[in-house]
């Protein structure tokens, strides 16, 4: 019985509906009062607002004299534009039959809504956030209605819609931007979005299925700061720090990429540091070094975030720094006076160096120069006694008496004391 009530309500619905619209002399005006839209290249039937229906009005532009369409055409209050392009767009002006005026109208042409292009990043993981463009623009005043739901695993009981499944609105932050929000999302859960946009002409929707751990991308880390090691004219150390957006928990931590270069040369250098700071060994010595640094989920969930801005150091000139005598001041060289004639010190060039980066250490170079000079003594030393053996261990060649052999006695036997006489 409530069923059939139910169908008999929603007819009653639809009939009062449409004797309201047949009744009107102008259908419902989508945007501002006194504008009426329509398709490009499409026929346009425009009515006069101020009169009722099928009351004979004659139709011009706003501004001209000449008459679109007169009060015998037998259109009553409607005004009839064929195959309507951008020259018919304007204010028309309908006026009754003793001159009166009945009412303007402003058309404005567009096409009907597209599917609109949609994207989905997760700046962490419990919030996600979606944004998107038209496919085409319409020309039309445009509204976007956003919705999302999480999908259920497929099954007979999974495919039934409950409460804690949705659809939710996805709010748009701000208002009106083409942007929403999803507060509280599961971290091993799938949700689809829905954007639909509407126009005046229509409505078309986007789906999109996400996952957070697909769209996870973090924000680049904050506070990157470069600065010298002093004493060591090749070290720079950097340090950093989570970006705001990451609530740091114990099973969900970022790791990181680090990349640095002189400023005069294009080919970046990347290490992966184990914590918040990374110092640099092999620096250029007197050059300023640009670095910057990115970030992804431990685990490899999604992908690395953007670089961050990048930041500038030069490693250190001066001499490694004493130590402060117990209980004293430490010691500091007393400046010297710099001579009008002597010359600055020349400021390394900022423009680019086509010469390729040259990173070994002169002490460096004298290690592996000493160990070559070791070893070559040593293969010297070995070839020497191999040769001495193999000239002992040689036969003479002769039928004569042979030389006893490297390993024979020197002294004869018949001089050995308590041996016999022969």
């Amino acid at each position: 019985m409530s069923s059939s009530c139910t169908g008999l309500s929603r007819v009653l619905v639809a009939v009062a509906t449409a004797v309201v619209s047949a009744a009107s002399s102008c259908p419902q005006a989508w945007g501002p009062p006194g504008v009426q839209y329509g398709q490009s290249g499409r026929s346009m039937t425009l009515c006069c607002p101020g009169v009722t229906a099928g009351a004979p009005v004659s139709w011009s532009r706003d501004g001209e004299t000449r008459l679109l369409q007169g009060p015998d055409s037998g259109l009553g209050h409607e005004l009839v534009l064929a195959l309507a392009d951008s020259t018919d767009e304007g204010t028309y002006v309908c006026r009754t039959l003793d001159g009166a005026l009945g009412g303007m109208v402003t058309l404005q042409l567009g096409y009907p809504p597209s599917r609109p292009v949609v994207s989905c990043r997760a700046a962490d993981y419990e919030n996600f956030s979606c944004t998107w463009s038209p496919s085409q623009v319409s020309g039309l005043p445009t509204r976007y209605l956003t919705s999302y739901r999480k999908k259920t695993v497929p099954g007979a009981d999974g495919q039934r819609v409950s409460p804690s499944t949705g659809p939710w609105p996805c709010p748009q932050d701000p208002p009106g931007a083409t942007r929403c929000v999803v507060h509280g999302a599961e971290f091993w859960s799938q949700y689809r979005i829905n954007v639909t946009e509407v126009n005046p002409l229509g409505a078309s929707t986007r789906l999109l299925d996400v996952s957070l751990q697909s769209i996870l991308r973090p924000d680049p880390p904050q506070g990157l700061r470069v600065e010298s090691v002093p004493g060591y004219p090749r070290r720079l150390r950097a340090s950093w720090m989570y970006p705001a957006s990451w609530p740091r928990q114990p099973h969900f931590l970022l790791k990181f990429r680090l990349q640095y270069r002189p400023v005069q040369h294009p080919a970046w250098s990347m290490v992966e540091p184990a914590g918040l700071e990374e110092v640099i060994t092999d620096a250029v010595a007197g050059l300023p070094h640009a670095v910057r640094v990115s970030a992804r989920d431990f685990l490899d969930a999604g992908t690395w975030s953007a670089w961050s801005p990048e930041a500038w150091g030069t490693p250190s000139t001066g001499p490694l720094p004493k130590e402060i005598p117990a209980g004293g001041k430490p010691y500091t060289q007393p400046k010297e006076n710099p001579q009008m004639d002597s010359p600055a010190p020349p400021r390394p060039s900022l423009l680019p160096d086509p010469r390729p980066l040259d990173h070994r250490d002169p002490l460096e170079q004298m290690a592996v120069l000493a160990s070559l000079g070791i070893f070559s003594c040593l293969g010297l030393a070995a070839g020497a006694l191999a040769l001495g053996l193999w000239l002992r261990l040689k036969p003479d060649g002769k039928d004569g008496h042979q030389k006893p052999g490297f390993l024979a006695p020197m002294i004869p036997v018949d001089k050995l004391p308590g041996a016999p006489n022969l």
